[in-house]
């Protein structure tokens, strides 16, 4: 096993990856014989939840050791993990990852000459104009370089990181997830950089948007590597059509293999006919030397044709098999939900800013967005506290219970029956079964119900019956959608803040598709422009930054 980063890989690859494996110290298996490369230019990496994108940007930074193979990489990698995790005294020269150059620089201009602070600095005597410059494009500047990490948002604190890797210049820079909870504008900005990202960028993303940037789009899939050459929709073309010819090739050789053991069936019905008219023959008086002749040509001829009717039919059965495992396991959620019974003049819930109200009635679809840090997720925790508009008071002034003062943005739920999917998971019983988390709110229903429930969710097998702190981050996804959606009584409302956080493309597909046969009122706070669409919203509120609320023509707007 090996990583080398000095090395010289081939000159149309960054990375090259040769029968790289990892294992866990427990034993299990992460990636097995990973065979690959990436090029300079921009390449999105894609794939299902737990195949190993997070654990193949690690090996490939350096932060893990290969069980066995190699790993070449052209220069010095930048690395972005998926959760930037980071003390409130982290300055912003600390989180552009700039802080030992300039320290060794301030060290030099108070006269000390010590040749380590030179081989700190190296070639970056200008890394503050390039900072600068570079922080300019995110609204910050040199002069912010000793601010606290505290003093911005987690979407500001994203960006800078990356603007960091663009500022060291690493020829192979690592993103895993940049966009998970950054709002629109942010997202705008961190787009902007992608566009003429220098070197090789290499990105872990359920982004589409973000995908449909890329030069090269790589993927994951049942221990391979593959690479093509195109943005996501380009790809994904290319999939559905290689998808299409597989079912066909699938379908031709399953016919085939049907022809085959038919005509294996009629040819030992063609043996069994010869066999009784030999009998009769020898029955017949025939001499037995002539009888027992025919009998053996007839056993070595039946025997020649079994052996060549079972040739054909293992070859047909081989053909199946290949044709089958080009065929992809795409699974679609289709489910049957009990009615929760909203009328559609149903008030469900409303929200107020100053004098504005906004009402929610009927099984209305509505996204909430705003900026980082504008109070969204504080708003909609108030709301199922309790701590909005007072019934009564509140019809006429709008004001906070217990207040006397107007509220820059509250609201309040007008029905009891609500199911709440925050973006940390931490209402499931990590200790209990799947099946256990759903009955909790779900009394009345039988277990096999709940059991049938859980496998139109994609949950089946032993993964139901397993404690849920054993189950991978998308299966303890689904648990706690099922508990919102099977929940009994069934909620009329369901509020959801960030879904699709972290979530492979193909599971927020099938998230829609489980929305899609929900019928009460939905709440959704998102930054995923096209989730909002796939799902049908109707109704766009925009938190702002001062705090007022205000309806938006589209989620896109």
């Amino acid at each position: 096993m090996s990583m080398n980063t000095s090395a010289p890989v081939s000159a149309a690859s960054s990375i090259t990856l040769q029968n790289v494996s990892f294992e866990w110290p427990d034993g299990s298996p992460a990636l097995s014989g990973i065979n690959g490369s990436f090029t300079p230019g921009k390449t999105g990496l894609i794939g299902r939840n737990g195949s190993g994108k997070s654990t193949l940007l690690k090996l490939i930074a350096g932060e893990l050791t290969p069980t066995s193979g190699r790993i070449d990489v052209a220069g010095e990698v930048g690395y972005l993990t998926q959760s930037l995790t980071l003390s409130h005294d982290t300055t912003i020269a600390e989180l552009l990852g700039i802080h030992p150059v300039l320290e060794a620089m301030r060290e030099i201009e108070h006269g000390n000459v010590d040749q380590s602070l030179f081989d700190t600095i190296g070639d970056d005597w200008d890394i503050e104009s390039r900072a600068d410059q570079a922080l300019h494009q995110i609204g910050f500047s040199a002069a912010d370089l000793d601010r606290r990490v505290a003093e911005v948002s987690g979407g500001e604190a994203m960006l800078i990181a990356i603007t960091g890797l663009r500022v060291r210049r690493t020829p192979i820079t690592l993103l895993d997830e940049p966009t998970n909870n950054l709002d629109r504008e942010t997202r705008a900005k961190l787009a902007r950089f992608v566009d003429d990202w220098p070197g090789t960028l290499v990105i872990v993303s359920h982004d589409l948007e973000l995908l449909e940037r890329m030069d090269h789009t790589a993927e994951l899939f049942h221990g391979s590597l593959t690479t093509f050459g195109g943005p996501y929709s380009s790809w994904r073309a290319q999939q559905e059509q290689e998808q299409t010819a597989a079912q066909q090739a699938a379908r031709s050789a399953q016919q085939a293999l049907k022809v085959e053991k038919r005509q294996r069936i009629e040819a030992e019905t063609k043996l069994a006919r010869r066999a009784r008219t030999a009998q009769k023959a020898e029955q017949s008086g025939l001499p037995k030397i002539i009888a027992g002749m025919r009998a053996n040509r007839a056993e070595v001829s039946a025997g020649s044709l079994r052996s060549t009717h079972d040739g054909k039919i293992q070859a047909a059965q081989a053909a199946v098999d290949a044709a089958d495992a080009r065929v992809r396991d795409e699974e679609h959620i289709h489910l049957e939900l009990p009615s929760p019974g909203v009328a559609k003049g149903r008030r469900i819930m409303e929200f107020l800013s100053g004098d504005d109200r906004i009402i929610v009635q009927g099984p209305e679809r509505v996204a909430l967005v705003g900026p980082n840090g504008s109070g969204k997720s504080t708003l909609i925790e108030r709301m199922l506290r309790g701590e909005g508009v007072q019934p009564d008071a509140g019809e006429s002034t709008g004001t906070l219970a217990g207040s006397g003062t107007p509220p820059r943005a509250t609201g309040r739920l007008l029905t009891e029956h609500v199911g709440f999917l925050p973006q940390r998971l931490d209402s499931l019983d990590d200790s209990a079964s799947a099946i256990d988390n759903v009955r909790a709110v779900a009394t009345g229903v039988p277990t096999g119900t709940i059991r049938n429930h859980l496998a139109r969710l994609l949950l089946r097998g032993a993964a139901v019956d397993r404690p849920v702190s054993t189950l991978s981050g998308g299966e303890r996804f689904r648990v706690a959608l099922a508990r919102l959606l099977f929940a009994d009584p069934p909620s009329q409302l369901l509020i959801l803040d960030e879904p699709t956080n972290n979530l492979d493309i193909e599971s927020v597909e099938q998230l829609a598709e489980a929305l899609d046969a929900y019928r009460g009122a939905l709440l959704i706070v998102s930054h995923d422009p096209s989730f909002l669409e796939r799902v049908g919203v109707e109704t766009v509120i925009g938190l702002e930054p001062d705090g007022t609320l205000t309806r938006r023509r589209s989620v896109r707007e």
